[in-house]
């Protein structure tokens, strides 16, 4: 499991990135780590494939994921329908620097969580990575 009490109640919840892009997995530990989160303290571990992620995934019960838009080979939309048949399916958020109202329609309806615009706000990021904790954690 990767959700453990820590002292004094806090719960370690690891977030995973998967993306081509260095930058966006320093920017998401930076925001994650960096300050205390209400109970929780985020580990994150990263992937830069669709391949290398559902090793990991098939193997780790990982409640969170945020992908970028823009990954070859494979895509998001990969990432989301075989992620989807594990026993407990992480929530998938979408990220890109080209987060218009197009990309939003399609990830929403094809069971994303939601989708984050890069550059990452921190408060916004925060705020998506709380709310699917709290959702994925009553659903498991």
């Amino acid at each position: 499991m990767n959700r453990k009490p820590n002292v004094g109640g806090t719960r370690i919840l690891t977030v995973f990135s998967v993306s081509p892009v260095e930058e966006d997995h320093v920017a998401l530990h930076r925001i994650l780590t960096g300050s205390r989160h209400t109970n929780l303290e985020f580990k994150v571990e990263t992937s830069t494939t669709v391949a290398s992620a559902l090793v990991v995934l098939q193997k780790r019960r990982i409640p969170i994921v945020l992908v970028e838009r823009d990954l070859s080979p494979g895509s998001w939309r990969d990432l989301l329908e075989h992620s989807s048949r594990l026993p407990a399916p992480p929530l998938l958020i979408v990220t890109s620097w080209l987060a218009d109202e197009r990309l939003w329609a399609e990830a929403l309806n094809l069971g994303a969580w939601d989708v984050l615009a890069k550059p990452f706000d921190v408060q916004e990021v925060s705020r998506v990575v709380e709310s699917a904790w709290r959702h994925w954690s009553e659903r498991h």
